[in-house]
Order: C-alpha cells, then structure tokens, then sequence
C-alpha cells in the first residue's frame, strides 16, 4: 500500500521533521511541527488550486502525550506507513 492509496482515519508517520514554512496561521516560521516518526491520523485529503494533480493530506500528528494536535497540511513526501500500522 502507498500513502497514495490512503483515506480519512488512517494512520501515518511523518518520514521527515515537518516545519512550518510559515503558511501556518498563528505558527512560527522554523517551528518543528511534527518530528520524524511521529504517528498521526488524516483528516482530510485534499489538491491545492495551483496544483489540482497533486494531493495533500491534512493529518493531526500525536504530541509527547498521546494527544492529537491541530491538523497539518501534508505531501506524500513527507509521510510514510509503517508496515501493520493501517488495519
């Protein structure tokens, strides 16, 4: 299965750290938002105007306490599946 193939509620790892590049509203540009490895859910999947062929994945990643944090905007580059986590 590839991140491709992935819906709403399914889980993913960040590959990567994610940084906010500063189109967070409220965030700080440089700010860590997700560490790689970290898990998390989608919570929507959706194309950006400027590129409607490519997908990007809203996805709210766990922090240091279990606890889900506000969505991010996601390519499929920066998340990956681990093997047994989708059920």
């Amino acid at each position: 299965m590839k991140v491709e193939d992935l819906d709403i509620g399914d889980v993913v790892y960040a590959k990567k750290t994610i940084i906010d590049d500063g189109s967070i509203p409220n965030g700080a540009e440089g700010e860590i938002l997700a560490e790689a490895g970290t898990r998390g859910v989608i919570t929507l999947i959706g194309h950006v105007e400027e590129e409607p062929n490519r997908s990007v994945f809203l996805v709210r990643f766990e922090d240091k306490d279990m606890n889900l944090g506000n969505p991010i905007g996601c390519w499929v580059e920066d998340l990956m599946i681990i093997p047994g986590a989708i059920n």
